[in-house]
């Protein structure tokens, strides 16, 4: 089958790959600038076609327990939200981290906090990749930095989701979900019966107990302090395994930089830029963008050889703390961060660069 070519804004994208991916069912509720993903998934209809259940929830609490009833029963499962919504649905993914249930949670941020802004930020880095909840749990966090990874990053996550068999957060931002641009829609997957449910998950989901079979309970609560003990043990493992095993980044004209900026989302695309900017002023400066935020790809970072390392956020500095934890005390590390959602500009990050770490 061909692949076909739309343009389509971010959040369209998303709902588009959902359709595709085999999703079997999406709980959500609206709020900007994320509205789109539900909006679209409205007008595809995929209840017609696949089957696919597409549920307006009565608030952000709402949908993520019925995503964790989804989960349980072995379905491919996604929500999204923005910034507050996201911390509504803080306890529930605890829940579903500490039962061991894969979903998928599309956070395209706004400006905070509170009630915030409706423009872009980026200051819920810590939310995501510190878990976002209760607890000792990770998630792994994915961050698009263009409308096909938007797309190409569902299908990523619910592989993921379901190889650890835990909640995957994509990380966006206002202006990756916003934005349009041509994407490649590849062909849609097949989707999974419930026979082949029942049969690949039966160690875990709740697909009916066979007769002779032990039954599948789904919880996260142990009254016993040493088998909770153990379970929070088995989690950890769980996340070391991530950290070993699924760090993403990439990197631009790292090889002889002195100086290094560090961007995901958005911010990475206006600091590609600043760094064509500072390459034509004479400056021998890259790019390094993280795609996974957990888990953060300490040791790539941590292998540049640079002289000084500029994180790039929409945000007070957050994502900054792990740039340093990776750096240590051999090199300078700064920050250059917009809040309220005021987005910078290439020019910006370059000023801020050469005011940092140049005589200029």
């Amino acid at each position: 089958m061909e692949q076909e070519i739309k343009l389509l804004k971010g959040n369209e994208a998303v709902a588009e790959a959902a359709v595709r991916c085999g999703c079997d069912g999406y709980f959500g509720y609206p709020i900007t600038p994320q509205s789109e993903i539900l909006e679209t998934l409205m007008e595809l209809r995929p209840w017609e076609t696949t089957g696919m259940v597409v549920l307006q929830a009565e608030s952000e609490v709402a949908a993520i327990n019925m995503i964790y009833g989804g989960a349980s029963t072995g379905k491919r499962v996604l929500t999204s939200s923005s910034s507050p919504g996201i911390s509504l649905m803080g306890e529930g993914l605890s829940y579903m981290a500490g039962a061991e249930l894969p979903c998928v949670v599309v956070n395209v941020s706004r400006g905070g906090p509170g009630l915030g802004t409706i423009q872009p930020g980026q200051s819920d880095y810590f939310l995501a990749t510190r878990a976002g909840g209760h607890g000792d749990f990770n998630m792994i966090v994915l961050a698009p930095n263009s409308v096909q990874e938007m797309y190409d990053f569902i299908f990523t996550a619910f592989d993921l989701a379901f190889r650890y068999r835990n909640p995957v957060m994509i990380l966006s931002d206002g202006v990756i979900g916003q934005m349009m641009e041509k994407v490649t829609l590849s062909p849609a997957l097949p989707r999974r019966t419930q026979q082949e449910i029942a049969r690949d998950l039966r160690s875990w989901a709740l697909t009916g107990k066979p007769a002779g079979e032990r039954r599948n309970i789904v919880t996260s609560v142990q009254l016993d302090p040493h088998v909770q003990e153990g379970v929070n043990h088995r989690l950890q493992a769980k996340y070391k395994a991530m950290r070993e095993n699924e760090v993403r980044c990439e990197s631009f004209l790292c090889e002889d930089a002195d100086y290094v900026i560090v961007a995901y989302g958005c911010s990475a695309r206006i600091s590609r830029k600043a760094v064509e900017l500072a390459r034509e002023a004479g400056l021998r400066v890259g790019l390094f963008r993280p795609i996974t935020l957990f888990p953060f790809p300490y040791a790539e970072l941590s292998a540049l050889n640079a002289r000084g390392f500029l994180s790039v956020e929409l945000s007070a500095g957050q994502m900054v703390e792990d740039v340093r934890l990776s750096v240590g005390c051999r090199a300078r590390v700064e920050h250059f961060g917009r809040m309220g959602g005021v987005i910078h500009s290439p020019n910006e990050v370059f000023e801020a660069l050469t005011s940092k770490f140049t005589d200029k």
